[in-house]
């Protein structure tokens, strides 16, 4: 997976229409909010989670960025935001892959750095109930955080890509 997302204007009328930029933990939550918020103009562009060169044309860019700046301004965008993020909240705790689980990584590298029968600090021996054994994947707990609570979108930033689409003359997100 490509680390971020380079998105290009394609007859800029302003230097903010020149280019924007985000990483994927920002990205894929502010094409998400895209498509749940205009799915007819999101809909244009096939491969928003990709770079792969998609995304719209001056026409379109231009109205989805002024639609995107008002529901900023009339309070729809962080509506969305604290929706997305109650939601990511209440998910399940994913399990650990690298120690299956367990809380102690028992794989030849977890053996190699002595995890398998690293002392536990007194802290952790209250929360795990045991003295020995641990896992730098999950810090011992066997479980982690939810893939999705790594991504985040803030209004400024839906702020900083409406102006950018309604000054890019279209745009590619490479």
């Amino acid at each position: 997976m490509d680390m971020g997302m380079d998105v290009y204007g394609k007859k800029p009328t302003a230097e903010v229409g020149e280019y924007f930029r985000r990483n994927v933990w920002g990205w894929h939550p502010l094409w998400g909010m895209i498509e749940d918020m205009f799915p007819e103009l999101a809909s244009k562009v096939e491969e928003g989670h990709t770079n792969s060169g998609d995304g719209l044309n001056a026409v379109d860019s231009e109205l989805m960025g002024t639609l995107l700046a008002e529901a900023a301004k009339d309070g729809r965008v962080a509506l969305w935001i604290k929706e997305r993020n109650e939601a990511v909240s209440e998910l399940p705790m994913d399990e650990c892959r690298i120690c299956e689980g367990t809380g102690i990584r028992t794989d030849d590298v977890g053996r190699n750095m002595g995890q398998h029968d690293k002392a536990l600090s007194p802290e952790q021996v209250i929360v795990l109930g045991r003295e020995f054994g641990w896992c730098n994947g999950c810090d011992g707990n066997g479980e982690k955080e939810p893939w999705e609570s790594h991504y985040s979108v803030g209004v400024e930033c839906a702020i900083e890509f409406a102006d950018f689409m309604s000054a890019s003359g279209g745009f590619e997100i490479c």
